[in-house]
């Protein structure tokens, strides 16, 4: 969905005698070489036709180990055909290029409907479910809380807060659906608002999902101050 961050993953270890490429729609949008990394060094990368669309200012980031790639914040206009390319150096023994192709699709949300699946307000004591919005029993599911892990669901095995500081955080008020892959909050906290990041694999995609939960309690007990002046 618009909004995610997704990574298209090579499935390899790169090393240094190797060039990675990146092409989205045979334009070259980022390069490995070595030590060095370069990311939309083509005019071409944030251009369309002869307008600057900046289609991925800001939004690209490379992982230097596995050359796999990631689109932050994405956008219906980033979907496309992704070209990896691996380039053995020539003075390698059993040099051997790769081409890897994965296809994006990207698709736009009502910003009203958006809203309401990302963004969850509730009063303290209340229970809120967080919806993936995905049903795929083979996915490996991971719910973190402002980068703590506190759930995870492999196949029909899951496990929550394995971490100490999520069991100090979350005791016994956390449950998660194994058909639907929700993660619900029970009983609520002041402490427990802030941004949940839903992190899933499909084959070799990796996709973050965000939601906001907020607690409303103070925003009441301001309403009733200010009345009673």
């Amino acid at each position: 969905m618009e909004e995610d961050s997704v990574t298209i993953c090579t499935g390899v270890q790169i090393n240094r005698q190797e060039n990675i490429k990146w092409y989205f729609n045979k334009t070259c949008i980022a390069h490995i070489t070595g030590f060095l990394s370069y990311i939309c060094t083509d005019v071409q990368c944030n251009k369309e036709g002869n307008k600057v669309t900046e289609r991925f200012r800001g939004r690209l980031k490379l992982d230097h180990q596995t050359g796999s790639l990631t689109i932050m914040n994405i956008r219906n206009r980033h979907s496309g055909e992704y070209t990896l390319m691996i380039i053995s150096s020539e003075d390698s023994s059993n040099s051997r290029d790769t081409e890897k192709i994965f296809k994006v699709s990207v698709h736009g949300v009502p910003a009203a409907v958006r809203d309401e699946m990302k963004r969850k307000s509730v009063k303290e004591g209340e229970s809120v479910t967080l919806d993936p919005g995905v049903r795929n029993p083979d996915d490996v599911m991971r719910w973190y809380f402002k980068d703590i892990l506190i759930a995870k669901i492999t196949g029909d095995q899951s496990q929550i807060c394995t971490d100490v500081q999520c069991e100090e955080r979350f005791r016994d008020r956390l449950k998660l659906d194994k058909k639907t892959r929700s993660l619900t909050i029970m009983n609520i906290r002041d402490t427990d608002s802030g941004l949940y990041e839903l992190q899933f694999s499909i084959c070799r995609f990796s996709i973050i999902r965000s939601f906001c939960v907020s607690d409303t309690a103070w925003i009441r007990l301001q309403l009733s101050a200010q009345g009673e002046l």
